[in-house]
C-alpha cells in the first residue's frame, strides 16, 4: 500500500471520504426493511423464515419472547441461511452477526456494514489507481466518480451482501495484479511490500471470502483466469496460482458438502423452472414483476439499461433509448462530432468552421427529438466520450497499463455477460438485474474518470460543449441521488411510493412500553401464496413472519404472552388483562406495509 504523495492529495482523498461517508449515512434508517432485508436479519440470528427451528416456540399457543430467543447454534445458522438465503452468503452474515452483538438490533445497525464496506470501496480505488496506473489524479478522480455514483450510494442502504462484495472483488484484483507484478519483477520485492507467498496467501482467502459473501463473484475471479491466460507465460506462477485456487476451491467446497450450499443447486433448479414456467404462462400479472422467455430479443432488450447505467454519464439513458429513431440520431450527431474531434484534435489553428462544428451538431438534434431532447444531447456525447477514454489509454498509459485496461474491459463486461449467458440457459429474464453484476462499477469508474481527464487535455472548442452536456448529466444524478433518498427509485431502491419507518420496530417499542403482565399480543395470520407444497409449506398452519420480526426487536428475556390470530391479517393487537381492552399496535394493510412480501 502506497501513503498519498502529497499533503494536497491526502486532504482531497480525506474529503472524498467524508463525502462518501455523509452521503451513504445520509436516512439510511429513515424507511423499513423489504423482504430481502428481513431474510437479512434472520438470517443473522439464527433464526429460519416462518420458524423451521422453532417448532418448540410456536408450535404452541403461547410463546415469549424468551423462548424466541432460546440459544442458537452453528446448525440454527445453515438451516436458517439454507431456508432464507438458498445456503448463500455465509460470510456477509457472519459479519453481520459479529456486528450487531457489538452495536445492538436496529436498520441503522442493520445497514451499517453496508454502509462501511462502500465508504472502504472509494479508499480502495484511490489506492487501487495510484499503484496501478501511476497518477494521484486518476486514482483521486476514479475515487470521486465511486463516492458519488448512485449504485453504490443506494446499496449501501440495503442490508444484504452487495457492498462486501463488491468491496473484496477489488480487493481480490488488487492482489492479484500486485502478484502479477511481482512475477514479472522476478519475485523480486521493495521494502515493506509483501511477498509472494504473503500475497497467494491473502489472495486465497479473499477468494473465499468472495464466493462465500455471493455465489456470482466467480466472474472476476473468471476474469482474473482470462487475463492470465492472454499475458502469464511464468510456468511457476501458473502453478502457484493453481495451488491456490484448489485450496480456496476445497475450503469453499467444504460449505457445499457440509453447510448451506448443499442445498443452493436443488433450489437454483427449482427457481429456474418456477420462473421459466412464469415467463411461459403468465409473464406479465405473476407478482414477481415481469419475466419473458429468455429469447435473444427479449435478453437485448433487457441488458441496455444494466450496461448503459454501468457508466455514470449514461445512466438513466434507458428512457430515451426505447426510442429507436431518436436513439439513432443522437448517436449518429455523436458519431459525426467525434469525427470532427478525431480530425483536428492536434491542429492548434483549425479552419474556422472547427470551432463551432461540436456545439452545432451536438444542438442540431434538440428540433426533432420527439421525448426528453436533454437526455437525447447527453445520450449524444457518449460516442465522443468512448472516443476520449480511448485517447487517453493510447496517449497516457505505458505497456504495462495498456494490459491492465484489457483487464478493466473484461471486468466491465464479463459479468453481465456470464448474467445473460445464464438468463439464457435458465429461459428465463428474472435474474437479469444490475446487483448481479455490480462487481464491474468500480472498473468502470476508472474508465470514466480516463475519459474526465482526456477531456481537460482537448482544446476549449471541443471540450467546452461537451463538458456543459455533462454538466447536464450531473443535474441528472443529483436529481437520482434526491430520488434514492426520497425512496422513489425503484431500480436502486426498489419501490416508486416511499416507505415509512419499520413498522416491526416501532411495534416493538409500542408493545414495550404498554404491556403489563396478563396481558396479550396477537400477531396476524399473513395470507401466504404457496407456489410448491415442497418449498412454500411449513409445519405452522399460520403465517409467523409478522410475529418473528417483533419478537427480534423485543427484550431477549421478556416474558410477554404471544401468539398468533388466525383469523387476523392485518392487525398486531395488544389485548389488556384486566379490561380485556384490545389497542391496536399496527395495521399493515394487507401487503402495503410489508413491502416486498
Amino acid at each position: 500500500m502506497f501513503t498519498p504523495s502529497s499533503r494536497t492529495t491526502l486532504f482531497l482523498l480525506g474529503a472524498l471520504l467524508i463525502l462518501a461517508l455523509g452521503l451513504r449515512l445520509y436516512r439510511v434508517g429513515t424507511y423499513g426493511i423489504y423482504f430481502d432485508e428481513k431474510s437479512t436479519l434472520l438470517i443473522s440470528q439464527g433464526v429460519c423464515l416462518e420458524g423451521a427451528n422453532q417448532k418448540d416456540v410456536f408450535s404452541k399457543t403461547y410463546f415469549t419472547p424468551a423462548e424466541f430467543w432460546k440459544p442458537k447454534t452453528f446448525n440454527d445458522f445453515i438451516d436458517a441461511n439454507i431456508r432464507g438465503d438458498i445456503g448463500n452468503s455465509p460470510s456477509y452474515y457472519g459479519v453481520l452477526w459479529l456486528w450487531m452483538e457489538v452495536f445492538g438490533l436496529s436498520d441503522t445497525s442493520l445497514r451499517m456494514p453496508s454502509v462501511i464496506f462502500s465508504t472502504l470501496i472509494v479508499w480502495l480505488l484511490f489506492v487501487f489507481v495510484r499503484r496501478h496506473f501511476k497518477s494521484d489524479s486518476l486514482a483521486l478522480t476514479s475515487a470521486a466518480i465511486a463516492a458519488i455514483e448512485p449504485f453504490f450510494v443506494s446499496y449501501s442502504h440495503i442490508a444484504r451482501n452487495y457492498s462486501m462484495t463488491f468491496f473484496l472483488t477489488l480487493l481480490a484484483t488488487h492482489l492479484f495484479l500486485l502478484i502479477m507484478e511481482r512475477v514479472r519483477a522476478g519475485g523480486s520485492v521493495a521494502n515493506r511490500s509483501p511477498s509472494l507467498p504473503v500475497l497467494y496467501v491473502s489472495y486465497g482467502f479473499v477468494f473465499v471470502a468472495s464466493v462465500l459473501s455471493h455465489y456470482l463473484t466467480v466472474t472476476v475471479f473468471l476474469c482474473h483466469g482470462l487475463y492470465a491466460l492472454i499475458y502469464l507465460r511464468n510456468i511457476r506462477a501458473w502453478v502457484s496460482l493453481g495451488i491456490t485456487g484448489a485450496i480456496g476451491l476445497g475450503l469453499v467446497s467444504l460449505w457445499f458438502l457440509f453447510g448451506g450450499g448443499k442445498y443452493t443447486f436443488f433450489t437454483l433448479e427449482y427457481q429456474k423452472n418456477f420462473y421459466r414456467n412464469i415467463a411461459l404462462t403468465n409473464p406479465y400479472h405473476s407478482g414477481f414483476g415481469i419475466i419473458l422467455p429468455a429469447t435473444i430479443p427479449n435478453i437485448a432488450v433487457r441488458a441496455v439499461p444494466i450496461f448503459s447505467d454501468l457508466f455514470i454519464v449514461t445512466n438513466g439513458m434507458i428512457t430515451v433509448l426505447v426510442s429507436v429513431r431518436n436513439a439513432i440520431l443522437a448517436l449518429g450527431l455523436g458519431v459525426l462530432a467525434t469525427g470532427v474531434i478525431h480530425r483536428f484534435i492536434g491542429v492548434q489553428k483549425p479552419p474556422t468552421w472547427v470551432y463551432a462544428a461540436v456545439p452545432v451538431l451536438l444542438l442540431a438534434g434538440l428540433p426533432f427529438y420527439t421525448l426528453d431532447p436533454l437526455r437525447l444531447l447527453v445520450l449524444s456525447i457518449a460516442v465522443p466520450f468512448v472516443y476520449l477514454i480511448g485517447r487517453y489509454v493510447t496517449d497516457h498509459t505505458d505497456t504495462a497499463q495498456k494490459r491492465l485496461v484489457v483487464l478493466l474491459v473484461l471486468l466491465t463486461f464479463v459479468p453481465t455477460l456470464f448474467l445473460l449467458f445464464m438468463a439464457w440457459r435458465s429461459g428465463h429474464t428474472f435474474g437479469i438485474t444490475q446487483r448481479y453484476s455490480g462487481f464491474s462499477f468500480p472498473y468502470v469508474c476508472i474508465l470514466v474518470a480516463m475519459g474526465f481527464h482526456q477531456l481537460t487535455t482537448l482544446r476549449w472548442w471541443f471540450s467546452v460543449p461537451i463538458a456543459i452536456v455533462l454538466l447536464i448529466q450531473a443535474g441528472n444524478i443529483v436529481q437520482l441521488l434526491v430520488d434514492i433518498y426520497a425512496d422513489k427509485a425503484p431500480k436502486y431502491t426498489y419501490f416508486d411510493k416511499p416507505r415509512i419507518a419499520n413498522p416491526y420496530w416501532s411495534s416493538a417499542q409500542k408493545l414495550k412500553s404498554l404491556y403489563t403482565p396478563g396481558d396479550t399480543i396477537l400477531y396476524p395470520n399473513k395470507r401466504r401464496q404457496i407456489f410448491s407444497e415442497k418449498m412454500d409449506r411449513t409445519y405452522s398452519p399460520v403465517a409467523l413472519l409478522d410475529a418473528q420480526l417483533v419478537n427480534v426487536y423485543l427484550p431477549e428475556d421478556a416474558q410477554y404472552i404471544q401468539r398468533i390470530d388466525p383469523n387476523e391479517r392485518n392487525r398486531i393487537v395488544l389485548v389488556k388483562g384486566r379490561s380485556g381492552e384490545k389497542i391496536t399496535i399496527f395495521d399493515f394493510k394487507g401487503s402495503t406495509y410489508r413491502y416486498g412480501e
